[in-house]
């Protein structure tokens, strides 16, 4: 067989190559069949002579055939390759995904188990802790059972009006004061009362939780105090004082106890903070003197908050805004007499600017909450009134 080599293409090296180093074509019998063969260096057209391609066709054919194989089974397994390389990577993420959900849930797991073993010698510690705090505990129990229940009473008077029992009131105000005067009693070596006039108690040194004892317990009295007055203003016949006129009273009294009692802990937190660097170097006097001094600062800026409230409140109490203006008999014969908040006869029916009419006292009750009318919503009041129905604030001043 004599084979005729016509041309050489893209030597090993040669600069002009255009095709990247790995994959070179063979083109073999007639023009346009091909394979691609990574592997060779070379690319070479091969011509045969006219007899030996007619003698030899059908072999050229069957290389020709298996060419094609072999270059669409290398591009088949280059396309298997790459979309396995491609369908890999969520694969991968989720296994790492599993493997960080599994080892989140074996740290929850140690946890757990830590908490198990541990909490044996965790009872111990709180035991521990409550025997040596009984005391303070049992008090702070009894004060917030007897302040929950006395606001609640209150509150259920006021909401009564007329109808208030004046025994309960009575019996409210006893109760707060007797308790008041146990307390003092029970601890009358520590003069816990001198904390309600600005005064240092007479402990030694203040440690931190001393401290948390007197302030926790002069915020109960003062509460305590002011909620005896409340039941004053209930026992005062409405003739004398209407119930529009105690709603005004309830609110100047909770906004005078919360400014009140924003001032009782600054000289015994003041005198905690100083007496820190008495008996230490200069660092730590120096160190007292500054805590002190920022304490002050942040007892200022809440004070203007305060203040800047009680003069709303005092605007409110002495101007007495009306909600509306009293209705005609016409007006409310239109709407069948009946207030649509109490469902009963008007008394002292007041037409809202939105021209429904209701109860006087009805009206006034329901703004202690809500600002809009109960009916269309139109808002009528620029500010909630929500300690007009006698309820005291449940926050603890301890700072």
């Amino acid at each position: 067989m004599q084979a005729g080599y016509n041309h050489l293409h893209s030597p090993v090296g040669t600069a002009g190559s255009e095709e990247a180093p790995g994959s070179h074509c063979v083109h073999t019998g007639r023009t346009g069949d091909g394979s691609c063969l990574h592997s060779g260096d070379v690319h070479i057209q091969m011509n045969s002579t006219p007899k030996e391609s007619v003698g030899n066709q059908s072999s050229r054919t069957v290389r020709t055939a298996g060419a094609h194989s072999c270059s669409q089974g290398c591009v088949h397994s280059r396309f298997r390759s790459h979309s396995h390389s491609e369908a890999r990577p969520p694969e991968d993420h989720a296994a790492e995904a599993g493997e960080q959900g599994s080892g989140s849930f074996s740290e929850f797991r140690a946890l757990f188990k830590w908490l198990q073993k541990s909490l044996p010698y965790i009872l111990i510690l709180g035991i521990k802790l409550v025997m040596q705090h009984i005391t303070g505990i049992s008090l702070g129990i009894g004060l917030l059972t007897t302040f929950m229940y006395a606001n609640k009473s209150i509150v259920n008077q006021v909401f009564l009006r007329e109808r208030s029992s004046k025994i309960q009131c009575a019996w409210l105000l006893v109760f707060l004061g007797g308790s008041s005067v146990l307390l003092y009693y029970t601890f009358q070596s520590q003069t816990l009362y001198y904390s309600l006039i600005f005064l240092n108690p007479t402990l030694d040194n203040l440690s931190f939780w001393e401290v948390l004892w007197i302030v926790g317990i002069t915020d109960f009295i003062l509460k305590f105090l002011f909620m005896g007055f409340k039941c004053l203003i209930l026992l005062v016949p409405s003739f004398i004082l209407p119930f529009k006129s105690k709603g005004y009273w309830y609110m100047l009294l909770e906004e005078l106890c919360q400014c009140y009692r924003t001032f009782v802990p600054i000289p015994v937190w003041f005198r905690y903070f100083v007496s820190y660097g008495e008996f230490g170097n200069g660092t730590r006097w120096s160190l007292g003197i500054l805590l002190a001094l920022f304490y002050l600062i942040l007892k200022l800026l809440d004070f203007f908050g305060h203040l800047r409230t009680f003069r709303q409140v005092l605007r409110i109490f002495f101007t007495r805004p009306s909600y509306g203006v009293a209705a005609s008999k016409r007006q409310c014969a239109d709407v069948d007499d009946i207030c649509s908040i109490c469902q009963a006869e008007f008394q002292k029916p007041i037409l809202l600017i939105c021209q429904h009419i209701f109860c006087e006292e009805c009206i006034a009750l329901w703004f202690n909450r809500e600002k809009t009318c109960p009916l269309c919503r139109t808002v009528i009041s620029d500010r909630i009134n929500k300690w007009k129905d006698g309820a005291t604030s449940a926050h603890l001043q301890i700072y």
